[in-house]
């Protein structure tokens, strides 16, 4: 589920202004700019969470990486689990 959908029709504030109505259509002033808008802070927003991620998945290579140089007998253990898991896998 992607974040501009969460928490849809629980509880989730009105932001219209005070005079606007709630209709099945928008009003026609302004409305293929003001998409235009949230289309573009959509994906501005995705490639901020785009870009989030990677450094999350670089940060976390790293630690792993760390991880092995610091405990090698413990990093090998968790190796031969792994590879023992994927042996005995399914699919």
């Amino acid at each position: 589920m992607r974040e501009d959908q969460r928490g849809q029709g629980q509880g989730r504030r009105d932001r219209r202004g005070s005079g606007e109505r709630r209709t099945g259509t928008r009003a026609a002033g302004g409305s293929a700019a003001q998409a235009a808008q949230t289309a573009q802070t959509a994906q501005d927003d995705d490639a901020e969470r785009r870009r989030r991620r990677a450094v999350f998945l670089r940060e976390l290579n790293e630690a792993k990486a760390l991880r092995e140089r610091v405990q090698p007998r413990r990093a090998r253990a968790a190796r031969m689990r792994q590879a023992m898991r994927m042996r005995t896998f399914r699919w």
